[in-house]
């Protein structure tokens, strides 16, 4: 069965507007960087929305554990902003869903070429495959469980919080 990804936008689909300096949405990056990545696991990519995760709702948040309980892939995939990753991922492991659940992005946008986005996602595609059920964090080839995992803006990298 395929890996089921659900994109939310975040830093990962973020693109540079050079003629006013913001960051916007247009589509997401994911199947490029699964080609370039080489990526040869079957995947079923869905776009759930586009948003930075600083504007994501808890209606959001819910629309995404709705979507994890109702697909029939038992490996899943959220794309989502760094800022409030950790909230999202305690929202869907609170549901107690019986999936393996992951939950990667980017500290830097990957059309910036420097990102670390395509090597999360790789991280991601291989933790979805090799753990157990639950939710799951996973930036800078670590995983984090749902409920014991922060951000840390200071050195800019998620950690436990054990």
């Amino acid at each position: 069965m395929a890996i089921r990804i659900f994109v939310t936008g975040g830093t990962f689909d973020k693109e540079y507007n050079e003629l006013n300096g913001t960051l916007y949405f247009k589509d997401t990056h994911l199947p490029e960087m699964l080609q370039l990545g080489r990526c040869s696991v079957e995947v079923d990519m869905r776009t759930l929305m586009m948003v930075d995760s600083l504007e994501m709702t808890d209606l959001d948040r819910e629309l995404i554990a709705e979507h994890c309980a109702k697909c029939e892939e038992d490996q899943i995939i959220i794309t989502h902003g760094t800022d409030t990753m950790a909230e999202t991922a305690s929202m869907v492991a609170a549901h107690g869903i019986a999936k393996t659940i992951v939950l990667t992005g980017a500290m830097i946008p990957y059309k910036f070429g420097s990102s670390d986005g395509l090597f999360n996602l790789g991280s991601a595609i291989a933790f979805v495959q090799t753990l157990p059920a639950g939710v799951y964090v996973a930036m800078n080839g670590k995983y984090f469980l749902a409920n014991k995992v922060r951000k840390n803006k200071q050195a800019g990298e998620f950690e436990s919080t054990e």
